[in-house]
């Protein structure tokens, strides 16, 4: 069991990072499920429906719909698995990728100008300790 002190702070940096995160989702760009659908894919190369469902933890009926939709818009395409023509993959477009980097460079512009505007030089330097810290938590 976590301490209190440290529970309390897990309150917190959750609190913190919930505002945060949607803050950042307010940025022009797809939906959270379309845009973790298209990092994935950047990230990861070629899925299937149901593998993509399940690494994004969505019914597979719900996965069908987002990729429906990014297919719709040019943001992935589907092919033929070679091994199993019963099976597709889904892979990211030339659209889709631009689609992917220009919605992170807009979030990023938006938070590095926040970080500039809001925190000192020292205080910037202290988020940087923490990002590295919080990546050792997540990697946990």
């Amino acid at each position: 069991m976590p301490t209190t002190e440290s529970a309390l702070l897990a309150h917190e940096l959750r609190e913190t990072i919930g505002r945060l995160v949607r803050r950042l989702r307010r940025e022009p760009g797809p939906p959270a499920p379309q845009l973790a659908v298209l990092g994935r894919l950047d990230r990861e190369g070629p899925a299937s429906v149901s593998d993509l469902a399940a690494a994004e933890r969505m019914r597979p009926q719900s996965m069908a719909q987002t990729v429906h939709d990014l297919e719709a818009a040019g943001s992935v395409t589907r092919r033929p698995d070679p091994a199993d023509k019963r099976r597709r993959f889904v892979e990211l477009t030339a659209a889709g990728a631009e689609l992917l980097r220009a919605t992170r460079a807009r979030r990023e512009g938006w938070l590095g100008d926040a970080l500039e505007r809001e925190l000192t030089p020292a205080e910037r330097a202290l988020v940087a300790e923490a990002v590295a810290l919080l990546g050792r938590v997540a990697d946990a």
